[in-house]
């Protein structure tokens, strides 16, 4: 009977803490996710996952314990975990005075990305902002700037994509394009680590759930 190799890891999480002052944001967490899949995040505010997604993407640092994400050390090779991986926060990191387009362009050339122009373009249509390209981001709602940010995001192409709370702050329509290029990235084999309160619309997402409590995982 042949064996099968077991899949390669998108992430390995060995015992790690994070500590704040005297207050305990993760504790001992250990976990493995396979490249390829899909996790959904969940936990009432203050349960540690924005916290665990910060330090997934080399943001922040853990207290204790270590971590590999994508087979790579996320402290030894941050500079490399960082190349492959995008995070949609709370913060979007856009320039306010700068348009969508210009905010895309100067990504993109940051990138190095042939035919820069034509890639924004496409972007800024996928995310519903083709009529918005040339205003300047100051004047965006909050829910025109979550399309934005996911645009910064496809713009990567990451092999690992860590969304928090993506559907806050977007229209019905907006949601319906979140959920449509999520789908889209999967499709591609991208890693998608999804934390979101919406539960029934995240596991239609996702493939499997850590559901975290003070910092540590319990069963959901």
């Amino acid at each position: 009977m042949m064996q099968t190799e077991p899949k390669a890891l998108a992430l390995d999480i060995r015992d790690v803490s994070k500590r704040y002052g005297p207050r305990w944001a993760l504790a001992r967490l250990s976990y493995s996710l396979p490249l390829g899949t899909s996790l959904l995040l969940t936990g009432h505010n203050g349960s540690g996952k924005s916290t665990l997604l910060r330090i997934i993407a080399t943001s922040s640092s853990p207290t204790a314990g270590g971590l590999s994400v994508l087979g790579l050390d996320a402290r030894e090779q941050r500079e490399d975990v960082r190349r492959q991986t995008a995070l949609l926060s709370h913060s979007s990191f856009l320039y306010e005075d700068l348009t969508a387009e210009q905010n895309l362009l100067l990504l993109a050339r940051l990138l190095g990305a042939a035919h820069a122009r034509d890639i924004v373009s496409g972007l800024l249509t996928k995310v519903g902002l083709a009529t918005r390209a040339d205003h300047a981001v100051r004047t965006f709602s909050a829910g025109m700037r979550k399309r934005l940010a996911i645009a910064r995001v496809l713009l990567k192409q990451p092999r690992l994509v860590l969304l928090d709370e993506p559907f806050g702050e977007l229209d019905p329509a907006g949601i319906a394009a979140m959920e449509k290029i999520i789908g889209e990235m999967q499709d591609k084999g991208t890693t998608v680590i999804l934390a979101t309160h919406l539960i029934e619309q995240g596991r239609a997402l996702t493939q499997r759930r850590l559901h975290l409590r003070e910092g540590r995982a319990v069963a959901a």
